[in-house]
C-alpha cells in the first residue's frame, strides 16, 4: 500500500504570529510547517508510527504525544477503506464486525438492528444516497422506489441533507442494491464517514443565473471532494467505474499542489489514508435563501452576483455544526462565522484549502472534538483564516454585505422560469410510504418527472407542463399530498430524525413521536388563544447528535432519556439564531406543563410580529423558568354582564349561581342552554 507521509519540502508560514502545536507524521507532500516557533518538521523515521493525531493547540510544556482514536487506526490499516469489509461481506453471518462497521460508513451505509425486537438482534443495513443539490433523476427515483419494496422495509426516507435513506437491507442483498443504485445514475459513496458529505443547495429548479450558478458550484465541490482511490467501485461493481465526465476546472483544482495541499502520488490526493478527522458538511446558496440552514455547515457558501445578475464570487462562512454530547459542556452546537470573499474562479481552491486545514489540524484523538467547529473555536477565526490562506495562496477579500435571510420551503406550485412548473410537496418527517408512495411513483413515472429533495425532508416534482397541473393535483390530493394551505402550519416547518426503532444512537422517539407532539402543541395553541396560522419551528431528535438540526429550532426537543426530552428555545424562523438549553429531563407526558405557560405569555406579552424564538430570547430564561414554575393555568377573564344574553341583573345572578355548581361562568352556561334549545327545536322540525 502506497503511503504519502513525511513532510517533503516543507514551507515556512509567512505569518510568524501563527503558532500551532507541532507533530510528526500526518503531512501532505510539500505541506506547510505549521509548528511552534516556526522550525521545520523532519520526516518521520522508519521506526516511528506513520501517523500521529494532531490536536488543537495546547500548552507546549504540558503537551504529550496524542493518542489516536480507534477509528484512525482502522482507517490506516484498511487499504483505503477496503479491508476487512471486503472479507466480512463474504461471510454467512447476518452482520459485519466492528472494523467493517466503521468502514462501510464511507460506502454510504450503517449497520443497524431493530431495537423493538426482543431476543437475538435482527441486523440490517441503512443505505444513504448522495445527491448534490437534492437532484434525483426520474430513472433513479423509480429505482429507489423499487429497491425499497424489493429489499427494504417498503418506505423511502427523505433526509435533512437532501438524500434518500433506504432502511432494512439485509447483508446478503447489499451488493445487489448498491450495484443497482450505481448503474442507475446514483451513488452512496461518501454519504457517511469521515469525509465530505452530501453538498446542499436550494432545491428549487428555478431557471435563474444565481440559482443555476449556486447549484453548479455545489456539484463541482461534491466532485472535487469525492474519494478517488476506487474502493467503492471495487467493492460493489467489481472495479467498473460508472461515472460521468468531470468538468476540467474540478480536475485542475484537485490536482493542483502549488501550496502543499496534496499527498503526492497518492490514490487519495486530498484525503490520504486517514481521510478527515470527522464528517464534513458543505452548503451553497444565494442571498436571502436560507432553505439550506447555511450557518449549520462546516462551510457555508453564498453566491454573490453583480447588479447585472452575473456571478462575481462567493462569501464563505466556516465553523458551523450541530452535534454535541449530553452533560459535556465542552461539546456544543455552533453557528458558522464569516471567513471572507473569493472570486468565482477561486472557489474550489478556497474550499480545498479549508478542508486541508481541517485535515491537518483537526483532532484525531477524541472524536467528540474532531469537527472543524472545535478547531475554529480553539484557534479563533483570525488564526484559522491565516492558516487557510497559506494553503489557498491568497488573502481572502472582505466579506460582502448580505440582505436578511429567509426560510424558503418551495412548497406548492411555482413557475420554473422556462415555461414549466414545479410542485413542492410536504412529507411528514420525510417518510414516503403506503398510498403516498404508490401515487408519487405513478405520477413521476406517467409524466416522466425528475425530482428534488429539500433540506426540510420534502420533495419537489420538476419540469411539469401547465396542462398537467390539474390531473397531477387531483392524483396527489387523493393520496394525502395536499397544497400547503391545507396542511397544519406547525407540520410545514417541523422536522424529526428517524430515531427508534433502527437508529443505534436513539435515546427516545422522534419520527414516531412527532405526530402526536404536534397535535398536542396545536391543542395548547387553541387553549391559550393562538391563531391557527401562527407557527413555531419545532424539531425533534432522539439523541443529541442533531441530525434534524434541533438547535436551530424555536422549540427543539432533544432526547435525553426514555420518553424524556431536553427542551431548547431561542432559534429564529429564518434559521440564523442558535437555540439554548432551557430544561432537562422533561417527560413526554409533561410537555404541556412547560409549553402552555410559554405559549400563553408569548401570546400576551410579545412585541409586534415577534416570533416565539425571539420572544424567549428577549424575555430571558430565568423569567421563563419562573413563569413555568408558577403556572396554574390560563387566567379566566372576570364575568361581565352580556346584555345580549341577560336583560336584567337578577337573571344574570341566578345563571351565575347555577354555573358555579358546574365550574362554569354564567356566559358559558347560558350559551350551552341556548345551543341545546336550538338543537332541540331543529330536531323537532325534522320529526
Amino acid at each position: 500500500m502506497t503511503t504519502s507521509f513525511g513532510a517533503a519540502n516543507p514551507v515556512v508560514l509567512k505569518d510568524p504570529k501563527i503558532q500551532i502545536q507541532s507533530f510528526n507524521g500526518f503531512r501532505s507532500s510539500n505541506s506547510l510547517a505549521l509548528i511552534r516557533h516556526i522550525h521545520f518538521i523532519s520526516a518521520p523515521c522508519s521506526s516511528c508510527p506513520l501517523i500521529r493525531a494532531v490536536s488543537t493547540p495546547v500548552n507546549p510544556e504540558t503537551a504529550a504525544q496524542t493518542k489516536r482514536s480507534k477509528v484512525e487506526i482502522l482507517k490506516e490499516q484498511s487499504n483505503y477503506i477496503r479491508y476487512p469489509l471486503n472479507e466480512e461481506l463474504l461471510t454467512d453471518a447476518p452482520n459485519i464486525n466492528e472494523a467493517a462497521t466503521q468502514l462501510i460508513k464511507f460506502h454510504g451505509s450503517y449497520q443497524q438492528y431493530n431495537r423493538d425486537d426482543r431476543g437475538p438482534k435482527s441486523y440490517s443495513f441503512m443505505l444513504r444516497t448522495k445527491n448534490p443539490c437534492g437532484k434525483v433523476s426520474n430513472k433513479l427515483y423509480l429505482t429507489m422506489d423499487d429497491l425499497a419494496d424489493q429489499f427494504g422495509i417498503g418506505t423511502l426516507r427523505l433526509t435533512t441533507r437532501q438524500t434518500f435513506q433506504l432502511h432494512g437491507v439485509l447483508k446478503k442483498d447489499l451488493k445487489t442494491v448498491m450495484s443497482t443504485i450505481i448503474k442507475n445514475m446514483g451513488s452512496t459513496l461518501g454519504a457517511c464517514g469521515d469525509l465530505n458529505r452530501n453538498v446542499l443547495a436550494p432545491a428549487a429548479p428555478l431557471v435563474r443565473k444565481d440559482y443555476l450558478f449556486a447549484q453548479q458550484t455545489a456539484e463541482n465541490i461534491a466532485a472535487l471532494l469525492a474519494p478517488q482511490s476506487g474502493f467503492y467501485y471495487d467493492m460493489w461493481v467489481d472495479g467498473e467505474r460508472i461515472m460521468s465526465a468531470e468538468p476540467p476546472e474540478v480536475v485542475q483544482a484537485r490536482n493542483d499542489n502549488s501550496h502543499g495541499t496534496n499527498f503526492k502520488d497518492s490514490p487519495e490526493p486530498i484525503y490520504g489514508t486517514q481521510f478527515l478527522p470527522r464528517k464534513f458538511k458543505i452548503a451553497v446558496t444565494v442571498p436571502t435563501d436560507n432553505s439550506v440552514d447555511i450557518l449549520t455547515n462546516d462551510i457555508g457558501i453564498v453566491a454573490i452576483s453583480g447588479d447585472d445578475g452575473e456571478p462575481l464570487g462567493f462569501n464563505i462562512y466556516v465553523g458551523g455544526g450541530m452535534g454535541r454530547t449530553h452533560r459535556l459542556e465542552t461539546t456544543f452546537p455552533r453557528l458558522g462565522e464569516p471567513l471572507g470573499f473569493v472570486p468565482k474562479e477561486d472557489i474550489l481552491y478556497a474550499v480545498k484549502a479549508i478542508v486541508v486545514t481541517q485535515r491537518e489540524n483537526g483532532r484525531r484523538d477524541d472524536r467528540k472534538y474532531s469537527r472543524m467547529k472545535y478547531l475554529i473555536s480553539s484557534w479563533g477565526i483570525e488564526k484559522f483564516r491565516s492558516v487557510v490562506e497559506q494553503y489557498y495562496g491568497k488573502k481572502f477579500q472582505p466579506f460582502r454585505q448580505l440582505p436578511e435571510w429567509e426560510f424558503k420551503s418551495y412548497l406548492g406550485w411555482h413557475e420554473q422560469g422556462d415555461g414549466s412548473l414545479f410542485c413542492g410537496l410536504h412529507v411528514d418527517s420525510g417518510r414516503i410510504g403506503g398510498k403516498m408512495k404508490k401515487t408519487l411513483r405513478e405520477v413521476i413515472e406517467k409524466y416522466n418527472l425528475n425530482v428534488r429533495i429539500t433540506p426540510n425532508q420534502n420533495i419537489i416534482l420538476t419540469d411539469i407542463r401547465a396542462a398537467w397541473k390539474r390531473p397531477i393535483t387531483t392524483s396527489l390530493a387523493q393520496a394525502g399530498l395536499l397544497h400547503p394551505r391545507y396542511v397544519d402550519p406547525l407540520n410545514l416547518t417541523a422536522m424529526a430524525c428517524p430515531a427508534f426503532p433502527l437508529c443505534p444512537l436513539a435515546i427516545t422517539e422522534a419520527e414516531r413521536g412527532i405526530p402526536q407532539i404536534l397535535k398536542r402543541v396545536r391543542a395548547v395553541f387553541e387553549k391559550v388563544g393562538l391563531k391557527y396560522n401562527e407557527c413555531v419551528v419545532i424539531r425533534v431528535t432522539g439523541c443529541p447528535n442533531g441530525c434534524a438540526r434541533p438547535y436551530m429550532a424555536e422549540l427543539g426537543l432533544v432526547g435525553d432519556g426514555p420518553n424524556s426530552y431536553q427542551i431548547w428555545l431561542g432559534g429564529s424562523p429564518n434559521q440564523t439564531s442558535l437555540a439554548r438549553s432551557f430544561m432537562n429531563k422533561v417527560k413526554v407526558q409533561d410537555l404541556e406543563k412547560v409549553l402552555e405557560p410559554l405559549f400563553y405569555h408569548w401570546k400576551r406579552k410579545r412585541q409586534s410580529k415577534e416570533s416565539f424564538g425571539d420572544f424567549t430570547t428577549r424575555t430571558g430564561f430565568e423569567k421563563l423558568q419562573e413563569l413555568v414554575e408558577k403556572w396554574e393555568g390560563p387566567v379566566v377573564a372576570p364575568a361581565r354582564y352580556n346584555l345580549k344574553l341577560f336583560a336584567d341583573r337578577e337573571t344574570y345572578e341566578a345563571m351565575d349561581e347555577l354555573a358555579r355548581l358546574q365550574s362554569k361562568n354564567a356566559h358559558q352556561l347560558a350559551m350551552e342552554v341556548v345551543r341545546n334549545f336550538v338543537a332541540s327545536q331543529q330536531n323537532g322540525k325534522s320529526e
